[in-house]
């Protein structure tokens, strides 16, 4: 019977293992690039420094405490490039770029300051800009760290630049529709601690049976 119940408690023990190294991962306070496609927002594959939009593309900036790329947040702005660049005429020889520029919420700034309201532009650029050049044209002043990191847009934050956050840290992040699914059934280390508990009540019935017969 132990031989059995072994390999379920194994089982066990490490969901709850993983699900204790899930719930300390460590977050980062950034500035994170994305590209959209109609409604969709996409994580960049590159840099705003090395990234060269064409005219008529939206892209966004979120600032906001991730752990990575997967868990990174998304600008929350849905006008369109008609909408961001309506007031904009087109000019030879340059293209317009609609930014979408999301400070974040308050739980994800840094001590002391508070996020400005999100907002869009329309840069008109020469045809090679960069993102980062479009940016800068809209959005002055840029803050990078020594490693061309991009710390701050418009000036905020102060402060900081893709600092480490404390674990626990990143638990507002998550959406009404995130809160709705986890509302809706058990969460991973519920279903394991169940587990564990199950299979050590499995053997604790065993081992007294056990006794019993013994006896």
């Amino acid at each position: 019977m132990m031989r059995r119940l072994a390999p379920l408690l194994l089982a066990a023990c490490c969901l709850l293992a993983l699900t204790g190294q899930a719930a300390h991962a460590t977050g980062y306070r950034y500035w994170s690039f994305w590209d959209r496609t109609g409604t969709t927002w996409t994580y960049a594959t590159q840099g705003p420094a090395t990234a060269v939009p064409s005219d008529g593309d939206v892209q966004g900036f979120r600032f906001a405490v991730s752990e990575d790329s997967a868990d990174a947040t998304k600008p929350r702005g849905t006008a369109s490039f008609a909408t961001i660049c309506a007031d904009t005429p087109a000019e030879d020889g340059r293209k317009r770029v609609a930014l979408v520029i999301d400070f974040g919420t308050q739980a994800d700034a840094p001590s002391g300051e508070t996020p400005p309201a999100l907002r869009t532009r329309c840069a008109v650029v020469p045809q090679d800009a960069t993102t980062a050049e479009a940016l800068a044209a809209v959005a002055k002043p840029l803050r990078y760290d020594t490693n061309a990191l991009l710390c701050a847009i418009a000036g905020y934050p102060e402060q900081g630049c893709g600092e480490q956050v404390a674990p626990g840290r990143t638990d507002h992040r998550k959406t009404s529709a995130e809160k709705e699914h986890e509302d809706a059934g058990p969460s991973v280390g519920l279903l394991a601690g169940a587990a564990a508990v199950a299979v050590l009540g499995a053997a604790a019935v065993w081992q007294a049976r056990r006794r019993r017969d013994a006896r």
